[in-house]
């Protein structure tokens, strides 16, 4: 349910000042490959950083902090908080967990904590601001999209492997100045960030090139290289597939420009889905395929190539 509609006019702890702005208090929902890297760099631009997370990895990162790999950033370790619960006032919660984590994860923010603070959910798919939108107040959902490639190695150690970590802010009915102001905290941190207008086409932007990379890359086991090859023609099909879902629900594709992204890619890529098909963990299948299907049925978009894929994830046990 939606909190009551109380306002804080100012970011809290304004006292101290990082990179290219005032400082802001941050909370991150699951420090991973995503949230940790984020909570580092946040940390290190000088604002203060409470991470939400087990006990375990709590008590490790009070005690230890956060120690990113990158080659875009270097080495560094970074000091943050850390709590099992959001117990703070905080100027905006990142919300990094993987999709079929998320509704176990939520209890850690609750509603009467969060108060008037962004909900940023950095999330694959494109059915969670609406879960979220009835859990918290709806005007201060901001669902982002993020690219990047970073892991973390174990608690508090992160590796952040791409040459790039770009992140855009969207959100219908949020306070633009709300937007920017944490934009402008993630880019001092050293982030490319932006706000982008149209959350739907942000949100449809990355499933019409991720559903094809996990769905395909997760079927058959193997990394994009080999996938674009071996597995042309089914490439394009769900590119066509999605690219026409995506413009049934009111956003812009070009499935041109989407092959043209594959075949830049580095050939040994491999998808989130695929990594944690091999690891053993729960796949975010009904959050990208599922989520897919469901809005080409809303449509009457006929989806066969995608349709099959997913049914043969699913009876392989995923």
């Amino acid at each position: 349910m939606a909190t009551e509609h109380t306002e804080r006019p100012e970011p809290v702890e304004k006292s101290g000042s990082g990179r290219g702005g005032p400082r802001s208090t941050v909370a991150v929902l699951g420090p991973g490959g995503t949230g940790g890297l984020l909570a580092a760099l946040l940390s290190r631009a000088g604002h203060r950083v409470v991470c939400l997370a087990q006990d375990g990895t709590a008590d490790t990162l009070r005690r230890a902090g956060i120690a990113v790999r990158s080659a875009q950033f270097g080495a560094f370790t970074a000091s943050v908080e850390a709590d099992t619960e959001l117990r703070v006032p905080v100027d905006a919660c990142l919300i990094a967990v993987k999709h079929t984590a998320l509704d176990a994860a939520l209890t850690r923010i609750p509603p009467a904590a969060l108060g008037d603070a962004l909900v940023v959910p950095l999330l694959n798919g494109v059915e969670h601001p609406a879960a979220l939108r009835a859990r918290y107040r709806p005007d201060r959902v901001a669902p982002a999209v993020i690219r990047v490639e970073s892991t973390r190695v174990s608690p508090g150690v992160i590796e952040h492997g791409s040459p790039f970590t770009e992140i855009d802010l969207a959100g219908d009915g949020v306070p633009r100045a709300r937007l920017d102001a944490l934009a402008a905290a993630l880019a001092g941190a050293g982030t490319t960030a932006r706000v982008v207008e149209d959350e739907t086409a942000a949100l449809w932007a990355k499933m019409a090139f991720l559903a094809p990379f996990a769905l395909l890359t997760t079927r058959y086991g193997l990394p994009l290289g080999e996938v674009r090859t071996r597995h042309r023609e089914e490439l394009e099909s769900l590119v066509a597939e999605t690219a026409a879902v995506s413009r049934a629900c009111g956003a812009p594709a070009d499935p041109a420009s989407a092959l043209a992204r594959y075949d830049a890619f580095p050939p040994v890529a491999k998808s989130s889905m695929q990594r944690d098909a091999e690891a053993g963990r729960p796949l975010e299948l009904d959050a990208i395929g599922g989520a897919l299907l469901r809005a080409a049925g809303r449509h009457g978009v006929p989806v066969p190539v995608t349709s099959r894929l997913v049914e043969e994830l699913r009876a392989a046990g995923h």
